[in-house]
C-alpha cells in the first residue's frame, strides 16, 4: 500500500505541473498512468470513473481522488487529491505576484496566447481519448455521436443528456 500511495503522489504531482487548463488537460497521460503503467484499472473503468466525476457536482478533477480511492481508499484519494493541487498551487503563489507585476509586458502577452492552443488541443485530445473509449460498438458510438451533438446545438442540461445515454445503456440499447 506505501508502494501505491507514493505512486499516487507521484503520479499525480507531476501531472499538477503539466495541468495547463486544469485536470482535464492531463486526461490522456493520466489514462495512460492510470491504465497503462500501474494497472490500477482497466480503460473502460477509467472513462467510467471519468464519466462519474463530470456527473457529480465539484470540481472537474474529481476523478483523480476517484482514482486514488479505487486504489487506496480513502487515504489514496487523499493522497491523489493532495499531490494533483498542491504542486501546481505552490507554483501558482510563486509565480502570481511576478506574472501581476508584468501584466502589461509584451512577453507575458505572448506567453499567454501561447497557452491558449495548448490548453484547447490537450483538452480535445482528452475528448478524443475518452471516445475511444467508450465506443466499442456501432450503438456506442451513435450515442456519443447523438450527445456531442445535443451538447453542442442544443441547451439541454448536461445532466438530462448524460441520463439520457445512461438509460439508453441501463435498457441494454448501448454497449
Amino acid at each position: 500500500m506505501i508502494r501505491d500511495l507514493t505512486d499516487l503522489a507521484l503520479v499525480y504531482g507531476q501531472l499538477s505541473l503539466l495541468a495547463f487548463g486544469g485536470a482535464n488537460a492531463v486526461i490522456p497521460e493520466m489514462q495512460r498512468q492510470v491504465v497503462e503503467v500501474h494497472h490500477w484499472t482497466t480503460a473502460r473503468e477509467f472513462a467510467s470513473l471519468y464519466a462519474l466525476a463530470q456527473a457529480a457536482p465539484g470540481p472537474n478533477m474529481m476523478v483523480v481522488s476517484l482514482v486514488g480511492w479505487r486504489v487506496a481508499g480513502v487515504i489514496g484519494a487523499i493522497v491523489a487529491t493532495v499531490a494533483i493541487t498542491l504542486p501546481s498551487s505552490i507554483l501558482t503563489l510563486l509565480v502570481a505576484g511576478l506574472w501581476f507585476r508584468f501584466r502589461d509586458a509584451p512577453w507575458r502577452r505572448a506567453v499567454q496566447a501561447g497557452l491558449q492552443p495548448v490548453t484547447a488541443a490537450l483538452i480535445m485530445a482528452s475528448a478524443v481519448l475518452l471516445v475511444g473509449t467508450v465506443a466499442i460498438d456501432v450503438s456506442a458510438t451513435l450515442v456519443v455521436l447523438a450527445a456531442t451533438a445535443l451538447f453542442l446545438r442544443t441547451k439541454l442540461h448536461p445532466l438530462l443528456i448524460l441520463g439520457g445515454a445512461a438509460a439508453l445503456g441501463v435498457a441494454g440499447l448501448v454497449g
